[in-house]
C-alpha cells in the first residue's frame, strides 16, 4: 500500500477547506429521520461522500442489499442502530464501526424507537443524494420504474 499520486500541485498550499455548523438544519427532513449532506461526492471530487443520518425514532431503515461500485461504512453517534454485516444483526452503539466493502450485504435498522444517529461514509462519492432524495417517491413509481432507480442508485435488494 502507497499512498496515491498527488492531486494537487501547487508550492504553497491553498485556503480550501469547508466548516459546517453542528447546528446547520439537515437538507433532507423525511417522516422517520433526517439526513445531513456533511460532504456530497461532488464536493470532494468523487473521492467519497459523507452523510449524518440522525432517526427520529420510529422504526425504520433498509432491508438487506449490496452496493456494486461503492463501499459503505457505519459509525454509530447515539442510541443504538441495528447493523446487519450479512451474516447477522448487531446492536450497535456508540462508537461501533462497520465497514461493508463493494458487494457486501448488509442492512440498518433502528427498531429502538428512541431517536439514533449515525455517520455513512461512501467510497468513492457516488451521488447519493438523488437516492436518499427519491426514497420518498417509490411509492408512487411502478415496479419496473423503482427497479431502474434502485440500479441506477446502485442498490441491489436480496
Amino acid at each position: 500500500m502507497s499512498y496515491p499520486e498527488p492531486r494537487y500541485l501547487g508550492d504553497g498550499g491553498e485556503f480550501s477547506a469547508v466548516h459546517r455548523a453542528g447546528d446547520q438544519v439537515p437538507e433532507l427532513p423525511m417522516q422517520t429521520a433526517s439526513a445531513s449532506y456533511l460532504a456530497t461526492g461532488a464536493s470532494t471530487h468523487g473521492q467519497f461522500g459523507l452523510y449524518r443520518w440522525d432517526f427520529k425514532g420510529p422504526p425504520s431503515g433498509p432491508d438487506a442489499h449490496f452496493h456494486r461500485a461503492i463501499s459503505e461504512s457505519f459509525f454509530i453517534l447515539s442510541g443504538t442502530v441495528r447493523l446487519f454485516n450479512g451474516q447477522q444483526w448487531i446492536n450497535a452503539t456508540p462508537g461501533d464501526f462497520l465497514y461493508v466493502p463493494e458487494g457486501g450485504v448488509h442492512a440498518f435498522r433502528n427498531e429502538s424507537g428512541e431517536p439514533a444517529s449515525m455517520l455513512l461514509l461512501f467510497a468513492p462519492g457516488a451521488p447519493r443524494e438523488g437516492y436518499f432524495e427519491g426514497l420518498a417517491g417509490l411509492g408512487k413509481l411502478t415496479a419496473e420504474e423503482q427497479a431502474a432507480f434502485m440500479a441506477y442508485h446502485d442498490t441491489f435488494w436480496l
